[in-house]
């Protein structure tokens, strides 16, 4: 039976879904009553899987168990490469660039003026 279920309204999706357990329900009993072992494995495996829950336990092994991944992950890894320092100007060089600076300055303004 091929049916659109798009085509149906909210009133009949709930309706079929309520026949539909009522049918499993039904068979689950027969099966039962006929003691036939096949029927009700059928009929047990068409039923949805529960999900697993992990205890905080568990969930606390998980996590040292990845701390300590992105531990050695870290520890392997070769360390950066120690930044060059820096050249800072000695107090002397500043003052001679200062003294020619002064100086150039001074020898433009006497040509201008």
């Amino acid at each position: 039976m091929n049916v659109n279920l798009s085509n149906l309204t909210a009133a009949q999706l709930r309706q079929a879904a309520a026949l539909k357990e009522r049918l499993e329900a039904l068979q689950t009993q027969l099966a039962r009553l006929l003691g036939d072992s096949a029927a009700a494995s059928s009929v047990k495996a068409a039923a949805p899987k529960k999900k697993g829950v992990i205890s905080p336990a568990g969930l606390a092994r998980i996590r040292a168990a990845q701390k300590a991944r992105w531990a050695k992950l870290k520890a392997a890894k070769p360390a950066a490469p120690a930044k060059k320092k820096k050249f800072t100007m000695s107090p002397a060089a500043k003052a001679a660039i200062s003294r020619a600076a002064k100086a150039r300055w001074a020898r433009i303004k006497a040509e201008q003026a």
